[in-house]
């Protein structure tokens, strides 16, 4: 009798909850906010924006600032193209790219100049943007959501990259480069998975 009931109740909970939108949360509280939810919650979104702030930080303030710039901007500019031509509405295996390519250069420390950087944001966020474009125009929020997303890019990446750059101790930086082989073996796993949900 009991199993009856709960089969019931969960029947009653699935006819009467709120519809279901993919890839795209709905926060109640507008399109903008929608956007910022958007990048929060999209985990190659996420470790995107981590891995160019944490790979910006460690190159020092010049780059931190620089990134911080180029990748909200660069994603604005792949969103706006994304919402109009809708050129790259699922590439999970590029998105995915950006961050483990990322989160590797932070694992290994590499030397690179202020140029390589700021290239690497402005390569995941066009990516990044192009892909989040399709995705905000079916669900109506549009240029508004993409505001709110590059604007919680550019805070993410604002926030972390100087505190990045401002640290001074051996095990802080090495800190930063576990960070950064974590996010890459995300990727990885996330690589693994796409491939066996491909077969």
């Amino acid at each position: 009798m009991r199993k009856i009931w709960t089969g019931a109740g969960a029947t009653g909970l699935a006819i009467f909850a709120a519809p279901a939108r993919a890839h795209l949360a709905s926060t109640g509280f507008g399109d903008f906010y929608d956007g910022i939810a958007h990048v929060l919650i999209t985990p190659e979104d996420l470790l995107v924006v981590i891995a160019a702030a944490l790979l910006a930080g460690q190159r020092g303030t010049a780059a931190a600032r620089l990134a911080a710039l180029a990748l909200p901007l660069a994603w604005l500019v792949g969103g706006l193209v994304g919402t109009r031509w809708q050129l790259m509405s699922t590439q999970p295996l590029l998105t995915t790219s950006t961050f483990v390519l990322a989160g590797l250069m932070v694992a290994l420390d590499r030397r690179l100049n202020v140029a390589a950087v700021v290239t690497v944001a402005v390569i995941a966020g066009l990516l990044h943007g192009l892909a989040n474009g399709p995705t905000m125009t079916p669900a109506g929020i549009g240029v508004q959501g993409l505001i709110g997303a590059i604007s919680a890019v550019g805070v993410l990446t604002l926030l972390l990259s100087s505190q990045i750059a401002a640290l001074t101790r051996d095990w802080h930086r090495i800190a930063v480069r576990v960070a950064g082989s974590w996010i890459a073996a995300s990727g990885l796993l996330m690589f693994g998975w796409l491939y066996q949900s491909a077969t």
